[in-house]
């Protein structure tokens, strides 16, 4: 089994692969894992209420965010009364589940590219490539972890995605003072950030600063320092030395078709198990690569052909149509009387529950084991025939 791509998604895949007893390589092409990180880190509620993660890569709770208007003159103020959002340390987050990968049985490799992935007679001909020179190896199965334009996919036939956001942020030093409580903030802008936001998320510990948006209609690193220019005297951000610059392409195409062959299977970023509204992408590639170690186990240790049928069954792939429809309402924002009268319209009380519902809701990638995934299947293959024939309702007899 090799696992490409050492994100969240590849180390939780890889992790449960080596405690499934599976033998398990995963392969990443930086040298440190806490190199060149493309997510800001948030993880919603959702996440830290079901999931283990270790308190100590976790900043300070978030439950205050406020959304600014272009003109800065209207905000929408929300507050919860939960602790909805918590700032990652990805680096040493990344470098725990990979020592809970290696304790488990996994052989780490950093520092090897992928070159080159062929199915050939029951198995995966493999190159890989460090410091200039070719390895080869021979898997069984491959798992593409590796990022929104997945050589994987790209190599062994699967579905690439097509549809981004591209972005640009700054981790700095925190501005909050004494007892002043950790905010996120949100920014509507077409002109700074067309098809998204701009954000200043501080919890106290550090500061993210970034922006995002269709990359037809934006320069990254431009907009960010336009954007970080306009927020004297709205959001105090520190004028300490920048810590770190991320960036990235996020897919926002939703969840893709075809992400599962008798030979390889996509999670995470590669298999566009993305928010296409919010961009949020932990918590799904986290319950994705849950699912993908049960699928694998099915597939490869008794044969069964349907689960990778319900990997990539249309069930999961409904789940993303309402946040696609938002995100379609979200594209039309191009100017910035628009972008006004939409922040205008959702102060008023019928919709003020809206934006906490985005900002505060449950919703993200189905939390379905492969079992339901197989039930649901079924009556779906059933009803479709039946409907021709005018029955309604139908379900298989049990």
């Amino acid at each position: 089994m090799l696992v490409v791509g050492a994100g969240l998604a590849g180390l939780a895949c890889a992790r449960g692969l080596g405690k499934s007893g599976i033998r398990t390589v995963l392969v990443d092409q930086k040298r440190g894992l806490g190199e060149r990180i493309h997510t800001t880190g948030i993880f919603v509620r959702r996440t830290l209420e079901d999931f283990a993660l270790p308190d100590e890569c976790l900043g300070p709770p978030v439950r205050d965010v406020v959304l600014y208007s272009p003109s800065r003159r209207r905000r929408l103020p929300l507050s919860s009364r939960h602790d909805e959002f918590r700032v990652g340390d990805m680096g040493a987050l990344y470098q725990r589940l990979r020592e809970e990968a290696a304790a488990a049985g996994v052989e780490v490799r950093t520092g090897h590219r992928l070159v080159s992935a062929r199915a050939d007679r029951g198995a995966v001909e493999v190159a890989l490539e460090e410091a200039g020179r070719r390895r080869a190896l021979r898997a069984g199965f491959v798992v593409g972890a590796d990022g929104a334009r997945s050589p994987v996919a790209g190599q062994l036939g699967l579905d690439r995605n097509r549809a981004f956001l591209i972005g640009a942020e700054d981790v700095l030093p925190s501005a909050l003072g004494a007892g002043q409580p950790p905010v996120m903030h949100c920014f509507i802008d077409p002109e700074l950030a067309p098809g998204y936001l701009a954000w200043v998320v501080d919890d106290g510990h550090q500061a993210h600063v970034g922006v995002a948006g269709e990359p037809a209609r934006f320069r990254p690193l431009a907009a960010l320092a336009r954007f970080r220019a306009s927020l004297v005297g709205v959001v105090a951000i520190s004028r300490g030395t920048r810590i770190e610059r991320r960036g990235g392409r996020i897919p926002v195409g939703g969840l893709l078709r075809r992400i599962a062959s008798e030979r390889a299977l996509l999670v995470g970023d590669a298999a566009g198990a993305v928010s296409p509204l919010t961009a949020g992408g932990l918590d799904p590639c986290l319950r994705q690569s849950r699912l993908a170690v049960d699928v694998i186990r099915a597939w490869l240790g008794d044969n069964r052909r349907e689960a990778l049928d319900a990997y990539q069954a249309p069930v999961l792939r409904r789940r993303f149509r309402g946040r696609m429809l938002m995100r379609r309402v979200f594209d039309r924002l191009q100017s910035k009387s628009a972008a006004e009268l939409a922040l205008a319209t959702l102060r008023a009380p019928p919709l003020a529950p809206l934006a906490s519902r985005v900002f505060f809701g449950r919703g993200s990638f189905p939390d379905l084991d492969l079992e339901a995934l197989l039930a649901e299947k079924k009556v779906v293959a059933f009803e479709r025939p039946m409907r021709r024939l005018g029955v309604r309702h139908a379900r298989p007899v049990r």
